[in-house]
């Protein structure tokens, strides 16, 4: 199990936790995600998968739920 945590800028209300959220769930192996949400500030993400995910996926998940973005 990998518990991986991200910063994400961009979401402003719970829909957009809810989006996030969606997508990530989505990718092959993730278990869990869970949302801090900071609106209109740098959000906190953390994903319980059976894998390591990379920036790439979780930035095209991003993309994939609307305007967020990974901060690196």
């Amino acid at each position: 199990m990998s518990i991986q945590n991200f910063a994400v800028d961009g979401m402003t209300c719970g829909h957009c936790a809810s989006a996030v959220t969606q997508e990530l769930q989505a990718l092959d192996g993730v278990t869990d995600v869970q949302v801090s949400l900071v609106a209109g500030g740098t959000s906190a993400v953390t994903v319980d998968a059976t894998r390591e995910l990379t920036p790439a996926e979780v930035a095209a998940a991003l993309d994939e739920a609307g305007d967020y973005t990974l901060v690196p």
